[in-house]
């Protein structure tokens, strides 16, 4: 049996019939061919799979796609306006924070979901936010840094379009 679903993924409307069992994240990557949600444990632990949910970081693998019906959904293939990277994505290169790569689109939403809230956050804020994001390769500082630094600059940038 399945289901009629609505949801506006990336800004595009969309309708679907799915399985009443299957996660958000199928959904994603098996209906619409969004591979840049990564599932790791499909248990929750890893933060892999995060997208935002009406702007709330959420572990893909966790939703029943169902519960999603009528939400907005931003995944990491939305971040980016075509061909220019958001700045999140760009201090993440230039810090160095991606190594292997299979952590960073959930590392990225998850920083988005808290800058969205906190625009100066401080590194233990950061660290609290992140610590549902497990990284093998980098060791997390570097993935801090990036978000520090992205914050200072969209700090600046908001501080030059107030004056």
């Amino acid at each position: 049996m399945t289901y009629p679903i609505e949801l506006t993924i990336n800004g595009e409307f969309i309708k679907l019939d799915i399985p009443a069992n299957w996660r958000l994240i199928d959904v994603l990557r098996r209906d619409l061919s969004m591979t840049g949600t990564h599932e790791g444990c499909g248990e929750g632990d890893c933060g892999a799979c995060t997208v935002l949910v009406n702007g709330q970081a959420v572990s893909s693998c966790l939703m029943l796609a169902v519960e999603a019906n009528g939400c907005e959904i931003q995944t990491i293939e939305g971040l980016a306006d075509g061909d220019i990277l958001h700045p999140i994505q760009e201090a993440f290169i230039e810090v160095g924070a991606i190594q292997c790569g299979f952590c960073t689109p959930g590392m990225i939403m998850t920083s988005k979901a808290l800058l969205d809230k906190h625009a100066d956050p401080s590194e233990e804020v950061i660290r609290r936010t992140l610590a549902g994001n497990l990284c093998r390769c980098t060791g997390y500082e570097k993935i801090v840094s990036a978000v520090k630094a992205v914050s200072s600059k969209l700090l600046n940038q908001t501080d030059s379009i107030a004056e």
